[in-house]
């Protein structure tokens, strides 16, 4: 079996809500993101997912993706992973698009990085952890984290350079599989929001 990674982004914080990067800085989630992360549980112990039981859990070590993981059911599977933090936005955390934007138009994170924080190159690194990781053995994974590092693990699992990222949208409690075609990594499913609509 070829392996596939599972990828899960953790439920809205308020940060989320309003746009701010939102990297080192340990935000709770809100109500909503607590339900999404339940609906989220509930649908990954239905068919076809079934529990994904055998599956390797981990999780971003920070609380918002740490309790989505515990409210969809996977918390006593999951191993924290400091590889699966979110992006250190330097100093332009806490900062929404348009602050970072009327202080230095035309700026984009996936070719640009942040000031005083993490590089380019440490992202792509840290997600190519992941991939390789993910790729070590015949089993799924199931990893709970963030929009950024998601997206970058989503590139390179593509084999495609970290700039890629922008161009995939990746909303709160989403659900999204990386698995494979005709021999080649895929994207099975991207931004899959389903569980959260009646």
């Amino acid at each position: 079996m070829a392996p596939r990674i599972l990828l899960a982004r953790h439920g809205q914080t308020q940060w989320s809500l309003s746009g701010k990067h939102t990297g080192r800085t340990d935000v709770p989630l809100l109500e909503e993101g607590r339900r999404g992360a339940k609906l989220l549980g509930e649908r990954l112990h239905r068919a076809p997912y079934d529990g994904l039981s055998g599956v390797e859990v981990r999780t971003s070590p920070l609380s918002r993706a740490r309790e989505t993981c515990e409210l969809a059911g996977f918390g006593e599977r999951a191993q924290p992973w400091d590889t699966l933090m979110e992006w250190d936005y330097g100093d332009y955390e806490g900062m929404t698009p348009a602050e970072i934007q009327a202080a230095r138009p035309g700026w984009l994170i996936w070719r640009d990085g942040v000031p005083g924080g993490e590089s380019l190159d440490a992202m792509t690194a840290r997600a190519d952890e992941v991939v390789d990781w993910a790729r070590s053995a015949d089993r799924d994974v199931l990893v709970f984290a963030h929009g950024h590092i998601l997206r970058s693990i989503g590139a390179r699992w593509l084999g495609l350079p970290l700039d890629f990222a922008a161009r995939v949208r990746l909303n709160p409690t989403s659900l999204s599989v990386l698995g494979w075609a005709y021999g080649e990594p895929a994207i099975e499913t991207w931004n899959d929001q389903g569980h959260l609509t009646p």
